[in-house]
């Protein structure tokens, strides 16, 4: 119901921020593929005169000269209650870029569950996403909110990518691999420091995540087929590559419990690798990941490492962030390599029969893809509530827009999902 009455459908918060303000642009370029045609949308931040500076600059990049009277600002600040509520009841979705999550997260997943509007964020951290789920799904469900998290580059490549490898595979699906690589142009590429900031606590705080995976009280979810390894390959993506330390495995796993669990399908088992090129560049990860393994454990090393990003990343993140040069110069391809058992063949018995390779691939991730993503899902979340799940809750986005048209407004903005052989 808040949906017919909210002055908006989208409402932008953190718009001020490094990632915010592309999401700003994307949602600008986007705006005629809501509801009737019209998205109606606003920003907020703690700053009146920042949001304006970056309303300002989204028109001028886009040659939009009439954003600045068309979209409003909303001042609202992490640490007053009262503000976010306010801006809650304004908005049917609430994008929010506001990180790190596992400091500012929570209190915009309240005031959204409490004030009716939904909530979608690029989280990458596992720990904020599923505690989020642990502590707040049964109220959102109550409310009708769907509180819908890590909906940028971390996870819906993966989390959709394997979705889509299940969907054009005949017969039953039972393992899927996934192998990142990521490109920069002769600019070279980087990330901001937030992101940066985001990996040291969580890393810092690993032992927390496994306590809280036990309240849950999950019951394993049944290994169908032949169980899958970790290894360390060479191999199909003709680079080194190495088990991928993001949020994308907890991803994956959450929405396949669910869909077990509620829809009866078959889990499919996943493991995430990430390419890292040559062995040069294996050798500098080693160094680099030995130095942050040993300084994350220490309030010291956290200091250090959170106050020199360059130096101990080699350059790969920031406290500048990429340049618009490095962003259009860099892009990703997910490899998903899917094994499983032809229909009539039985998963118990025998090595699985069939072989599907797929392919996600798009734009520069952090800066480029990640808003197309986050803003497509708010589109696709006004525009098709009806495929959603039945009830509100906190979900994943394979959860949330497993029966949706998700896919195919992705692949309209540039991340593109292909099937690349069958076997």
């Amino acid at each position: 119901a808040h949906a017919e009455q909210a002055p908006y459908h989208i409402i932008i918060f953190g718009a001020s921020g490094f990632t915010g303000q592309f999401v700003v642009e994307e949602v600008a370029r986007t705006s005629a593929e809501g509801p009737r045609g019209a998205v109606r949308w606003a920003l907020a931040g703690r700053s009146r005169a920042k949001l304006d500076k970056v309303l300002e600059q989204a028109s001028e990049a886009l040659g939009r000269p009439q954003l600045k009277s068309e979209v409003d600002i909303i001042v609202a600040d992490v640490g007053e209650p009262d503000s976010l509520a306010a801006m809650c009841k304004q908005g049917v979705i609430v994008l929010n870029c506001v990180g790190p999550y596992r400091f500012y997260g929570e209190a915009v997943v309240k005031a959204c569950v409490e004030n009716g509007a939904h909530c979608i964020d690029i989280c990458g951290e596992p720990q904020f996403l599923e505690g989020m789920q642990l502590n707040y799904h049964s109220q959102a469900a109550d409310k009708g909110v769907y509180i819908v998290g890590s909906c940028g580059f971390d996870s819906i490549p993966a989390d959709l990518g394997v979705l889509y490898t299940r969907d054009q595979f005949k017969g039953t699906l039972t393992a899927v691999e996934s192998f990142l690589t990521a490109s920069t142009g002769p600019e070279g590429g980087c990330i901001h420091d937030g992101t940066w900031q985001s990996a040291i606590y969580g890393f810092a705080d690993s032992g927390k995540l496994r306590s809280l995976r036990k309240k849950f009280d999950h019951k394993p979810l049944p290994v169908v087929g032949a169980k899958i390894k970790r290894r360390c390959a060479y191999d199909e993506i003709q680079q080194y590559s190495v088990p991928f330390m993001g949020a994308d495995p907890s991803v994956v796993k959450r929405t396949q419990r669910f869909l077990a669990e509620e829809h009866n399908k078959t889990p499919v088992q996943y493991g995430a690798y990430a390419g890292i090129g040559g062995i040069t560049s294996v050798i500098k990860l080693l160094f680099a990941g030995m130095m942050f393994w040993f300084l994350v454990k220490f309030s010291f090393g956290r200091n250090l490492l959170i106050k020199f990003p360059e130096f101990f990343s080699f350059g790969f993140f920031s406290k500048e962030g990429p340049t618009r040069k490095q962003l259009e110069g860099s892009s990703f391809r997910f490899a998903f390599f899917g094994e499983g058992y032809t229909e009539g063949q039985d998963p118990s018995q025998g090595k699985p029969n069939a072989k599907i390779r797929t392919l996600v691939q798009g734009p520069e991730p952090g800066y480029v893809a990640t808003p197309i993503a986050m803003v497509q899902a708010a589109i696709t979340m006004l525009n098709e509530p009806n495929s959603l799940p039945k009830k509100g809750g906190v979900y994943t986005p394979g959860a949330a827009f497993a029966n949706t048209t998700i896919i195919d407004r992705l692949n309209n903005h540039g991340i593109q999902f292909s099937v690349l052989e069958v076997s």
